[in-house]
């Protein structure tokens, strides 16, 4: 599969933050991050997916989170000081953040919301989230990611 370089990478390379780009086939129609971990060859403790959510005040919030955990509505709240958040309508996840589901980078939106990465990715020595389009995603140090998306680490997973 032949892949130019996504709005995501474009930013990373300007900022000059190291990745590696991975690729996948979706030919299948399988893109829940369980599938895309499989198909990279990678632990789906190390894969995350990015999910937005909006709090009462309207305002936007961006979780990373592993794959397999669920957010737990009333920890991400809590971490984005909202009394109550919920995620966004499928439909709107394009008009929000300019990316589509299933290819929604924490990286380069249309606007820099508050994002919060699951305080579980600060042990890890890189972890993959999306590279901003379906099949495409991006190995990055935790840190780097933090830092690039102006994020806060925070326990916002189920359990």
């Amino acid at each position: 599969m032949k892949t130019g370089k996504t709005n995501a990478m474009r930013i990373l390379d300007k900022e000059k933050i190291t990745y590696t780009m991975l690729t996948y086939s979706a030919d299948d129609g399988k893109i829940d991050g369980v599938s895309v971990a499989e198909k990279i060859g990678r632990e789906p403790g190390v894969v995350y997916k990015t999910l937005i959510a909006q709090g009462t005040g309207k305002g936007y919030y961006v979780f990373v989170i592993p794959v397999e955990a669920e957010l737990d509505l009333k920890k991400a709240a809590k971490a984005v000081s909202e009394k109550k958040i919920e995620m966004i309508p499928v439909k709107d996840i394009t008009a929000v953040t300019g990316y589509i589901r299933g290819g929604c980078s924490p990286i380069g939106m249309k606007k820099q919301f508050p994002t919060i990465i699951d305080q579980h990715a600060q042990a890890l020595d890189v972890m993959i989230v999306s590279g901003g389009q379906i099949g495409v995603q991006i190995e990055i140090h935790p840190e780097a990611l933090r830092k690039m998306t102006k994020a806060v680490w925070a326990d916002v997973i189920l359990g």
